[in-house]
């Protein structure tokens, strides 16, 4: 996160003083007899090599961080059809217990069994909690 921040830092001043580049701070050579000197100039260029190191630099990082995500995604996304292949033989399973009408009428006791196990927990537990809460 402050990583973050230090790049909007950083933004923040590699564009200051852009005013005056877009007035025409940085000259050409015929504009010399205007006031402007090789020293401004040479101080201009290294401004404006700063912040194109800078810019070369984060866009390097947001390139990282791309290349980060995507190997992320699919990661995620062959877990996704491990998980689907998995979920899908299940499903085949449970269609095939269906089919029986036994398997059925068994599979709605014990259906049966465990909503009446929750039924009874909590009821309990709401009781003692009136009762010693």
């Amino acid at each position: 996160m402050s990583y973050r921040r230090d790049h909007r830092g950083s933004r923040s001043a590699l564009f200051d003083n852009m005013d005056a580049l877009e007035a025409g701070g940085l000259r050409t050579s015929s504009s010399y007899s205007s006031g402007m000197d090789d020293h401004d100039n040479e101080k201009t260029v290294d401004s404006l090599h700063d912040r194109v190191s800078f810019l070369k630099r984060l866009t390097g990082d947001i390139h990282e961080e791309v290349e980060t995500h995507n190997r992320m995604l699919d990661r995620m996304g062959n877990e996704m059809d491990a998980s689907r292949g998995i979920m899908s033989g299940t499903m085949d399973r449970f269609k095939m217990v269906f089919e029986k009408k036994s398997n059925k009428t068994i599979c709605k006791l014990a259906g049966y069994f465990v909503i009446s196990f929750f039924v009874l927990y909590y009821g309990i537990r709401i009781l003692l909690y009136y009762l010693y809460g």
